[in-house]
């Protein structure tokens, strides 16, 4: 490195590039903050994606049309171009394997990929959530025998996890304080430096590289254990005949109560980060008490939801064996296209195995996806009518302001009983306590 001048410096000044790898959810909204302030190589092995970006044309809704057809990053699936920069982020997802171990194969593939074209002088920061170690004892050895460069001499490393949420406009890159760590004291002030570039809400520097990971996995598993703790409340407070959300409104008069509720948990993090904790402390001979209960019970909503759907029809005197059911909303979250990892899935599976066929609708959802992933092709919301069950999975704004009469319109009029499952409780309960509706919520 040029001692007169630091990396930071010659980001700032244009002499040398920042690159993202992976350009999904997390990478892009970071490659296009940076793009404002200094040179950035978008790079992703997914062609196709490239060729969206390239066009203007932001799949994943986060940033939308106008800015990526405006961004100057400069998007590629061609890895020697990794060569032209200096700072490195790795961005690439940290999925689980279907027996819930963790798969390392997007990180370590990554790794790879950048160890052939890593020069000199680099400082590589990988923001992918892992377990405590990953990072140094896989990422490092893989960077060095591709690179033949030696970590500590020729290059540097850091760890900086995402905290970036999908589908929410209000918590951005820029606006949640950044976790920033580093080998070194060095390393970590320059990764500092360059994350102030776009972070207005600062930057926290943790101890370690270990310190940072663990922070990153525990934030997750904390939403985890609190939601599920809700969801057992649900299945108890339905068995004594009470309204769940009713209860959280009144326990939330006190000043700590914490704001959680029941749910389906999805997604790439919440549902997938306390995974990578649990796998680590049975390495070391400790088994998790409570954060794979929480799993287990986050687990098994999709089929509880289904079968309450079951009870209800049977309740309703309605035949179970092909029930007419429509679902509406796919994603993982609202407002959000993104199919991977949601947990509507395990309803629809669910109410297969009683010999029922949903009819699913999602306008918000990336219609490609889920016939690629799921092999489910939407209906419309037209389709949704003479229904014997309707269960709104998704709280997405598009559903938020249907009235009675426009529900209504969704069943058969033949029954005398409505089955409505509003699983975020989305609807006003009252409207619909009367004698021709069944509606449940969790």
């Amino acid at each position: 490195m040029d001692k007169d001048m630091n990396l930071y410096e010659k980001i700032v000044n244009g002499e040398e590039k920042l690159s993202l790898v992976g350009l999904g959810y997390v990478g892009m909204p970071i490659a296009v903050a940076f793009a404002k302030k200094i040179k950035v190589i978008g790079f992703d092995l997914n062609e196709a994606k490239i060729n969206l970006y390239k066009n203007g044309i932001d799949p994943t809704n986060e940033v939308g049309n106008e800015v990526i057809k405006n961004t100057k990053v400069d998007f590629t699936a061609d890895p020697t171009r990794l060569k032209e920069a200096k700072f490195h982020i790795v961005a690439v997802p940290t999925p689980v394997n279907e027996d819930h171990t963790p798969d390392l194969t997007p990180v370590e593939g990554a790794s790879r990929l950048l160890g052939q074209n890593l020069t000199k002088g680099s400082i590589v920061v990988f923001e992918s959530t892992v377990y405590p170690g990953v990072t140094e004892d896989i990422c490092v050895p893989i960077l060095e025998k591709e690179s033949g460069l030696k970590c500590g001499v020729d290059f540097k490393i850091g760890y900086s996890p995402e905290r970036i949420n999908p589908g929410d406009k209000v918590h951005r890159l820029e606006t949640i304080t950044k976790i920033v760590s580093g080998m070194d004291e060095e390393t970590l002030e320059e990764v500092a430096k360059v994350y102030e570039l776009v972070v207005d809400a600062g930057v926290y520097r943790a101890e370690s590289i270990k310190v940072a990971e663990a922070a990153k996995v525990i934030e997750n598993s904390q939403r985890d254990i609190n939601i599920a703790f809700m969801n057992e409340l649900s299945m108890i407070f339905h068995k004594m005949g009470i309204d769940t959300k009713a209860v959280l409104e009144a326990a939330g008069t006190k000043w700590n109560f914490l704001k959680f509720f029941p749910g389906l948990v999805g997604g790439h993090c919440i549902g997938v980060d306390p995974y990578y904790l649990t796998y680590k402390a049975e390495q070391l001979g400790y088994h998790s008490q409570i954060i794979l209960s929480g799993r287990r019970i986050n687990d098994d909503m999709g089929k509880y939801v289904a079968e309450s759907l079951v009870k209800n029809l049977i309740k309703a005197d309605i035949q179970v064996k092909g029930a007419k059911v429509a679902i509406l909303g796919f994603t993982f979250k609202e407002n959000c296209p993104d199919t991977r990892n949601t947990k509507v899935i395990d309803i629809y599976k669910e109410l297969g195995e009683y010999g029922i066929t949903p009819v699913v609708v999602d306008p918000a959802a990336d219609a490609d996806e889920a016939k690629r992933l799921y092999g489910i092709t939407f209906a419309t919301m037209e389709d949704v009518k003479d229904m014997d069950a309707v269960l709104i999975a998704v709280a997405h704004d598009l559903f938020l302001g249907y009235e009675k009469e426009q529900v209504s319109g969704f069943f058969n009029p033949a029954h005398s009983k409505k089955v409505l499952m509003d699983i975020k409780g989305i609807l006003h309960k009252q409207e619909y306590d009367t004698e021709d509706y069944m509606y449940w919520r969790l």
